[in-house]
């Protein structure tokens, strides 16, 4: 056999197998992508007692000053919206609470109790006689019902309700002097904000109140008679803390 003809079989052989492999001997490997899985929130992370505290800011109160004359129980003389107190100040808090969970769902109750430096005072004038009134929110408890839910493992958007009970004080000057009046007040409190776990125990929140006292009188004895005021405090917090759940 002569070698040019051993040359083109193996040319031949080589070109067969070359167009053999493109036609099917390689075959690419499929790779099946890894499914998607949305993140769950984790039945119970939220569950169990906890504590905490706040820091806070009360603004946009809103409580206009009247006074009223009073001598032997009936009432003589009459002076109304003399000034607008729009208590404001900040605050310090501390709460427990409980919270079940069921789902992605989270509720309970929780008792909390703030002071701070929340206040404001006006003057005015009555007949050429210039007066001063100051409002101050000394402190409050209240106990709401939390409810929220958990869009992810970390994340909880919570609203609340309850109750409120707020202890106060009135203050009245005039030329001859000051007189200071305490008071108590109950309303209704209401509110929503955002947890966010930071770790399995500890978790920061955001939250915005607002607090309804509706009336209360406050009357100031004065040289037989009383100068009576009726209260009405209402205004807005809102405060960053921390809950540690135990």
């Amino acid at each position: 056999m002569k070698i040019k003809t051993v040359l083109a079989a193996l040319a031949t052989s080589v070109a067969f197998g070359s167009t053999a492999a493109l036609a099917g001997g390689v075959v690419a490997p499929i790779v099946e992508p890894a499914p998607v899985v949305a993140p769950v929130a984790e039945i119970g992370a939220w569950e169990g007692a906890y504590a905490g505290g706040s820091l806070g800011y009360s603004f946009r109160g809103n409580d206009r000053v009247g006074l009223a004359l009073r001598e032997d129980g009936v009432q003589t003389g009459r002076e109304t919206d003399l000034t607008r107190l729009r208590v404001s100040g900040p605050t310090a808090g501390l709460h427990v609470g409980y919270r079940w969970q069921r789902d992605r769902w989270v509720f309970g109750p929780e008792l909390a109790i703030e002071g701070g430096s929340v206040k404001d005072d006006g003057d005015f004038v009555v007949d050429g006689v210039p007066g001063n009134a100051e409002s101050r929110v000394k402190n409050t408890i209240a106990l709401v019902a939390k409810t929220g839910y958990a869009i992810d493992p970390q994340t909880l958007f919570f609203g609340t309700f309850g109750v409120t009970r707020m202890s106060g004080e009135y203050t009245l000057t005039g030329p001859a002097g000051s007189q200071s009046e305490s008071y108590s007040a109950s309303g209704l409190t209401a509110g929503f904000g955002v947890e966010r776990m930071i770790n399995p125990t500890t978790s920061v929140f955001a939250a915005y109140e607002y607090r309804d006292y509706g009336r209360t009188d406050v009357d100031f004895p004065v040289d037989g008679a009383v100068l009576r005021t009726v209260a009405t405090p209402r205004h807005n917090n809102i405060k960053l803390g921390v809950n540690f759940r135990f």
